[in-house]
């Protein structure tokens, strides 16, 4: 998970939320929680594969949305 955020560092787009940028380690665990219904702690070990293809299809995602400007 933190490889993934260091990747995008930048990347995520602006947020008025979020005035000194978005963390986006914060925002990888958020992505996880929401999926799996758990903090990545909580997951149990079998799952690890199914959490490793979901990180690299996020990570995807969210270079891909910033390519487009931030459009879904």
């Amino acid at each position: 998970m933190r490889a993934v955020g260091d990747r995008l560092q930048g990347v995520l787009e602006s947020d008025i939320r979020h005035p000194r940028g978005r963390n986006p380690y914060a925002h990888v665990a958020g992505c996880v929680k929401e999926k799996f219904g758990c903090s990545y702690g909580d997951l149990p070990d079998e799952r690890v594969g199914e959490v490793r293809r979901y990180l690299i299809e996020l990570e995807a995602e969210e270079k891909s949305r910033s390519r487009e400007g931030g459009k879904d």
